[in-house]
């Protein structure tokens, strides 16, 4: 083997190694919930479109503020003339054949219009606000579904802890019984029975493990992440979760709190804001406008053979009129101007010799318009009292939503600390059946059953516990808080 085959070879290897390096740093990358949280917001196709809206929306604003200016157009045309036409140059009837050219500049300004313009203006600016808003309440919307899907995937972990826990101790049980079977203190019946139990604590592992492999798929498509993606979930002790204790989370003081942050409510007091402004948008279409017009013109044609050139000079000729004096006939003259001289009429000289202005105002009164007018006035007023309504039933539904989140939290505490009761007396009496057990004073299947009963009120008190959490962190939500943990 050449030394060139040899660094290519370990070229290749080197490679190799760093990608396995890489895969391994990604699967090793754990996910808690401030990360999901972010991921989901900055890949979730509702956001973008949200935010494609908020971008169209800033669009039509800036193009409001920029109508302020006057307005400039250029017009041009070029083209072939048969038949009686009139000369575009000379604005004459001819019959010739002529080739012309058209040259225009117009501008024109609306210089009062009721403050419809303005209004405009700042109607698109609230619509624009209130985008942003609405952006951030999918936001928020999408951090509460992830947070209530990550809670749900810690649960199912912490179930799979407990189930392979419980699947140790009837191990335990199970060789403990064996070597008394194997020395004849008890019957082969108790280690069968302690076999059956392990099968089905096994059982349970499985079970525990596939609700909580597909708790994860359903975070990963609230992330918008692949399903074959590597993903390992970050899991704190539910212990290590802060929660705000509900003395702090008082319904009606949490409500007055969320009145001022919840985007929900900002979008609709600036959507409302937009139609007020809407509103006075429409009347100004029953009044008259005023604008400024100007512009700048000029022509070429084929038929104008030559153009004045120097300045003009006047020049006294007689008249064919004559008036009788004394029995004397006088002829009239009259003065006439003339060019000095002529040249050829070439594209230039005639779009300089041809070059006109105007400048003016415009009146535009509305008199009839089939009630066009009024028609959208009426409808920007319905539209403003719609939104009204709508503000005023979304913050009822958010009371209600705030005062049933506070009862379930409450409940939930209530539960919680059943629960940790229930727990601690099934401890207690599988320690106790235990002890019995071991000096052959209780059946196994009664042991199988307080051991049954451990593992139900441990399952039990996990789900009443992130139920808890969960219930607290929608209360500090609506408070206004970052969702973490």
């Amino acid at each position: 083997m050449t030394v060139g085959a040899t660094f290519a070879n370990m070229r290749k290897l080197a490679i190799l190694a760093w990608l396995l390096l890489m895969v391994q740093g990604l699967q090793a990358q754990k996910w808690d919930l401030r990360r999901c949280v972010e991921y989901a917001m900055a890949n979730n196709i509702t956001v973008q479109q949200n935010q494609v809206q908020e971008r169209l929306n800033k669009l039509i604003w800036q193009q409001s503020r920029d109508g302020r200016w006057p307005s400039a157009t250029f017009q041009s045309s070029a083209g072939e003339q048969f038949g009686r036409s009139i000369d575009p140059a000379t604005n004459q009837f001819t019959t010739n054949q002529i080739t012309f050219t058209n040259l225009a500049l117009q501008s024109g300004v609306s210089l009062f219009n009721w403050f419809s313009q303005r209004n405009t203006i700042e109607a698109n600016r609230l619509s624009y606000e209130a985008s942003q808003q609405q952006t951030k309440k999918v936001q928020d919307d999408i951090a509460l579904n992830v947070s209530a899907a990550y809670l749900q995937a810690l649960l199912a972990y912490e179930q799979q802890r407990a189930a392979e826990i419980q699947t140790r101790q009837t191990e335990e049980q199970l060789k403990v019984t064996r070597l008394r079977v194997d020395a004849g203190a008890v019957p082969e019946l108790n280690a069968a029975e302690l076999e059956a139990q392990l099968a089905r604590d096994s059982a349970t592992i499985i079970s525990a493990q596939s609700t909580y492999l597909l708790n994860v798929l359903q975070l990963k498509a609230l992330l918008m992440l692949d399903a074959a993606t590597p993903f390992e979930l970050e899991t704190p002790p539910i212990e290590s979760i802060p929660v705000v204790p509900l003395a702090d989370l008082e319904p009606q003081m949490v409500y007055e709190q969320a009145l001022g942050v919840r985007p929900l409510l900002s979008a609709n007091q600036l959507r409302y804001q937009a139609a007020t402004k809407q509103v006075e948008v429409a009347k100004a279409g029953m009044y008259p406008t005023l604008s400024a017009f100007a512009n700048l013109q000029s022509a070429f044609s084929s038929a104008l053979a030559q153009v004045p050139k120097g300045a003009n000079i006047t020049t006294v000729i007689p008249t064919a009129a004559f008036v009788n004096v004394g029995g004397t006939n006088y002829f009239v003259n009259s003065p006439v101007s003339r060019p000095q001289s002529f040249e050829k009429a070439t594209i230039f000289r005639q779009f300089g010799y041809n070059f006109r202005q105007g400048l003016g105002l415009s009146l535009q009164v509305p008199i009839f318009n089939g009630h066009q007018a009024r028609t959208q006035w009426k409808r920007a007023q319905e539209n403003q009292q719609n939104i009204a309504l709508q503000m005023r039933a979304d913050s009822l539904q958010l009371k209600q939503d705030i005062y049933t989140a506070y009862q379930n939290a409450i409940n939930a505490m209530a539960t919680w600390q059943a629960r940790q009761k229930t727990l601690r007396t099934a401890e207690y009496s599988y320690s106790l059946g235990r002890q019995r057990y071991e000096v052959g004073l209780l059946p196994v299947i009664e042991l199988i059953t307080l051991q049954t009963n451990v593992q139900r009120a441990t399952i039990d008190a996990l789900t009443a516990r992130y139920d808890y959490v969960f219930r607290t962190k929608i209360l500090e939500f609506y408070r206004g808080n970052a969702v973490g943990l």
